[in-house]
């Protein structure tokens, strides 16, 4: 990423100096790497990482001309305007297409099916046998699984400051971050506690299953139900 920095970071911005953008484009680099990974894992096959390290860091640039002066506001405005780059761009590219979409949506039945049957959550092993999946296969599913309930949620975030990611004020991001963060106030403890390792310290689901001593399939089903949780009360708000 070292070349991205010197390109955008070269070119001075209304107000702020290519010295200012150059430190901000590095000292938020992290931010961009958490993104791309929670991305990566089902969109690796559209884009490699280096190419959605490059949008990413673009759509960091953008939101730091839009901006102004960094504060303690930027890092929750960089972060949806980072995400919304990269998904923009892999929406683009139909990240998904409808055969692999199909393929997910019959997986998840299949779980559902071998829930209700057992009576409990399945096993590992079981969910493995049943799907006929290798353990990574399993691991992609999940993951895709929880990055379309969270390009679903970027979607409506959006749309609740009717205007897209890139054209937003910081006003505006700031109304929307007030909002998210009331929403994740109603979630439970369990909930609020997958979100904040999973996207505020990039745990990976088998991190977190490990501290909540859960399975990775029920912190996939608990991600997903937070983030429709706080959709709805987006959508109610």
């Amino acid at each position: 990423m070292q070349h991205a920095y010197a390109e955008w970071g070269a070119v001075a911005s209304a107000g702020l100096g290519a010295d200012l953008e150059q430190r901000t484009l590095r000292e938020y680099a992290p931010l961009v790497k958490r993104v791309v990974r929670q991305l990566s894992a089902q969109a690796s096959a559209v884009m490699d990482r280096e190419d959605m390290e490059q949008i990413g860091l673009m759509g960091l640039l953008e939101a730091l001309r839009r901006y102004g002066m960094p504060d303690a506001g930027f890092g929750a405005f960089a972060a949806l305007r980072v995400r919304g780059a990269i998904l923009d761009e892999l929406r683009r590219q139909d990240w998904r297409p409808r055969t692999v979409r199909q393929e997910s949506h019959r997986q998840r039945d299949a779980l559902r099916a071998l829930t209700r049957q057992l009576g409990r959550e399945p096993a590992e092993a079981e969910v493995l046998a049943h799907l006929k999946l290798t353990p990574q296969q399993y691991q992609d599913f999940l993951q895709a699984e929880v990055a379309e309930e969270l390009a679903s949620f970027d979607e409506l975030v959006e749309e609740l400051a009717q205007l897209p990611s890139d054209h937003r004020s910081p006003e505006a991001q700031l109304m929307v971050t007030r909002s998210i963060a009331q929403a994740l106030s109603a979630l439970n403890e369990r909930e609020q506690k997958v979100i904040q390792l999973y996207y505020e310290f990039d745990a990976s689901l088998k991190e977190i299953a490990a501290v909540l001593d859960l399975t990775e399939a029920r912190v996939s089903q608990i991600n997903k139900a937070a983030l429709a949780k706080m959709r709805a009360f987006l959508q109610q708000a």
